[in-house]
């Protein structure tokens, strides 16, 4: 399945520190990172790094044994969490630390996977239909699902960033884990929420649709982004599936 991708990251216009992270194996594309993190200017930066690190190393270790893709992702994010859990009692001043994180991997010929813990997003795009494929581990998104708060509610609610689940406690007791379909044509999106903080999903579609190239979505998704004030970190991977020409 040929792939073809970009990733950007930028700390946006109030944040000093960028403490967001991504990784793309390239120039394979066999999979991509993007993670989030908080605790704190160093605990934010040392988090969203050592859960980048863990879970890549672990795929390219592992990319090739006989473990499903599901058992790949579970034990990659298992690992991240435990070196993060690790390095908190290591450095008592980094105690707060945590990351979220978003994972999709791609192996051979088969569906990819996407494996998530926070809420950075994967996002599909068939043909003028963006949908969000991951579901935020957010309190307020818990509110959502149960009927106890409105859509409209959520994008305004003073605690829409407070984290039902993180990398970086002891038990990691939730984490979302599936298989995603993608048909010729799909686009995938992987970003952290300085975006979806910023832009509507409506807006998002528009740029993913009217930009042909990944670079040049990556771009314009940050570029937006910053025009609606830039609160946080930003970080995008776009994804363009099986397009011969992708515009670059």
């Amino acid at each position: 399945m040929k792939r073809y991708f970009a990733g950007l990251t930028d700390p946006g216009l109030v944040r000093s520190v960028n403490q967001d992270a991504y990784y793309i194996d390239e120039p394979k594309g066999r999979f991509f990172i993007v993670a989030d993190g908080m605790g704190g200017h160093a605990g934010g930066q040392e988090a969203s790094k050592i859960a980048i690190e863990a879970i890549r190393g672990y795929l390219v270790e592992n990319w090739d044994s006989e473990q499903t893709s599901q058992e790949l992702l579970e034990h990659s994010l298992y690992k991240a969490n435990r070196d993060i859990v690790f390095e908190q009692a290591e450095r008592p001043e980094l105690g707060d630390m945590g990351t979220t994180v978003v994972v999709v991997i791609f192996r051979g010929d088969r569906e990819p996977w996407v494996a998530h813990v926070g809420d950075s997003r994967l996002y599909r795009l068939r043909g003028s239909k963006l949908e969000q494929i991951t579901e935020d581990h957010t309190w307020v998104a818990r509110g959502l699902k149960a009927g106890h708060l409105k859509p409209e509610e959520v994008r305004i609610h003073p605690l829409r960033h407070v984290l039902s689940q993180c990398l970086g406690r002891e038990e990691l007791e939730e984490f979302g884990l599936q298989q995603v379909d993608v048909q010729p044509g799909d686009r995938l999106l992987l970003c952290s929420d300085g975006l979806t903080e910023e832009l509507s999903d409506a807006a998002i579609s528009s740029i993913l649709k009217s930009v042909r190239s990944s670079q040049g979505a990556a771009q314009k998704l940050v570029s937006e982004a910053k025009d609606k004030g830039g609160r946080d970190n930003i970080t995008v991977i776009p994804i363009v599936v099986d397009l011969l020409n992708n515009g670059d």
